[in-house]
């Protein structure tokens, strides 16, 4: 498959870093200026890879690390390529570990080789940058900072955040939601869903046994939070004098309308994400099975348009959900699930 036009995707708002430059934190100062002309330059000048890899049909990645060396030239230097053992570099080894886990979850789960559905290969760049404060998909690979050690700690430590920066990936080479406005807060809450799904499946939890948060273990110990979003009630995972207040809405009744963040596509998204998390939990089990499974068939389905709104995707997963099950209790979960969240399905 084509992959539509990517975007660069970081897995810290905006809006998180500005409030952090505000309060003197030079790091974030620095990071989301250096976001912003990467953002600006991918824009202008597109990416080189925009094509597909050669079909295969490989049921273990293809996983290559590279270390920046506190620079920015990617994709640096290889230090791990797939079948090398350990590094003595716990970073460069989670980072491995972080690709493989998502392919797993894919590969295993839903029979999609890669996020391209083709083999595509897992690159990951660590070390990026000086105390940079993001993680981030550019269209063809994971990069990763090491953060300033004070608000947030190695990008590589949460496995969800390197499952989320991922299935942009996925989105890249199926939906290729827009990003921008509810397009925007889907692409940023299909990344979160997934994300979770991965590190739900690797450590073997049912959807009531899972924290539902997205980046917990990333916060410095100071910070006064638990993670960076929570799927399960969002608005909570962080109150902090420094960092602020958590801004996302559970629901419509709260939607943010805003011209920061592309329209908030990290605070909006916090609604489509309850829904998942309200869907999965009614079903129980594993949330990778039949709700993410739902959840997968939409985005690989070809019924989505890039400029698909909230209550496009609703109906989208309720016509999955019967498609698949039938009339039965995951189209009742599903339709319940966004009608609380105040979105439609009919």
């Amino acid at each position: 498959m084509t992959p539509h036009t990517p975007v660069f995707c970081t897995v810290v708002p905006p809006h998180v870093l500005d409030k952090l430059a505000q309060e003197g934190n030079e790091a974030a100062r620095r990071t989301l200026e250096h976001d912003g002309a990467l953002r600006t330059r991918r824009r202008v000048t597109g990416l080189r890879g925009l094509t597909a890899s050669a079909p295969t049909d490989s049921e273990k990645p293809k996983r290559t690390i590279y270390d920046a060396g506190h620079g920015t030239t990617l994709p640096g230097r290889k230090v791990r390529a797939e079948g090398d053992g350990p590094s003595s570099d716990a970073t460069v080894n989670r980072a491995h570990t972080g690709l493989g886990a998502t392919f797993d979850l894919f590969r295993k789960v839903y029979g999609r080789d890669s996020m391209d559905g083709a083999g595509l290969p897992l690159i990951g760049t660590v070390h990026y940058d000086e105390k940079y404060n993001n993680a981030f998909w550019d269209g063809e690979q994971m990069v990763f900072g090491d953060g300033d050690g004070e608000v947030f700690l190695d990008f590589t430590i949460p496995v969800d955040v390197i499952g989320h920066e991922l299935t942009h990936g996925f989105t890249q080479y199926t939906a290729g939601l827009e990003y921008y406005g509810q397009s925007g807060a889907l692409n940023e809450s299909v990344s979160d869903v997934f994300g979770s799904l991965v590190k739900q499946y690797a450590l073997g939890q049912t959807a009531e046994q899972a924290d539902w948060l997205i980046g917990q273990g990333l916060l410095g110990p100071d910070v006064t939070g638990v993670a960076l979003r929570s799927m399960k009630e969002p608005g909570t995972a962080y109150d902090d004098d420094v960092l602020g207040k958590d801004p996302q809405p559970a629901t419509m009744d709260h939607y943010v309308r805003t011209s920061r963040d592309n329209g908030g596509v990290h605070i909006n998204s916090g609604i489509p994400n309850h829904a998942f998390y309200l869907a999965a939990t009614e079903l129980g089990g594993n949330a990778w099975e039949r709700t993410g499974q739902i959840w997968f068939d939409v985005m690989t389905g070809g019924a989505l348009a890039p400029d698909t709104d909230f209550a496009d995707f609703a109906r989208a997963t309720a016509a999955a959900a019967k498609a698949r099950y039938g009339d039965g209790a995951e189209i009742q979960a599903v339709v319940k699930a966004w009608s609380t969240v105040g979105v439609p399905t009919d």
